[in-house]
């Protein structure tokens, strides 16, 4: 994980790509949604993967918040994004996490490892892809 600056007026107007989706993050936890959208560029590209519940592309800051974290967060308990490990290379952020999460309909956890791959561009994210074992959230989706 990377930490926080100590100079948190510096980390929250930093551009760099690592501190773009460390915000990102940060503010998913805290369920900041507007905070979360300011990390978006206005012509995001958002996917997450075939097979996963939420399967698709989303654009624009709002499809994003409104297509994926706000129905994590209607179909599961305490959802949460671990990022364990960054990987960086210009603008580009490989993040390797884990999601925890209790499915409300079934009351069966969830642990599973996932990898993100973020395009920052401009103090902005303008693409993400997500990989992650589906399988195992679905099982957990599962009576």
């Amino acid at each position: 994980m990377i930490e926080i600056p100590r100079d948190v007026a510096a980390f929250a107007e930093s551009a760099s790509p690592a501190d773009v989706v460390r915000r990102q993050y940060l503010a998913s936890a805290r369920g900041d949604l507007a905070a979360l959208r300011a990390t978006l560029a206005e012509d995001v590209e958002w996917t997450e993967m075939a097979g996963f519940p939420l399967a698709g592309t989303y654009r624009t800051p709002k499809g994003v918040t409104a297509n994926v974290m706000e129905r994590l967060a209607a179909e599961w308990d305490n959802w949460t994004t671990h990022d364990d490990l960054y990987v960086v290379e210009g603008e580009h952020v490989v993040v390797l996490a884990r999601y925890t999460a209790v499915h409300r309909a079934t009351g069966k956890p969830l642990a599973v490892r996932v990898a993100h791959h973020f395009t920052v561009r401009g103090g902005r994210i303008v693409r993400f892809e997500q990989f992650a074992d589906t399988a195992l959230v679905r099982d957990a989706m599962t009576g």
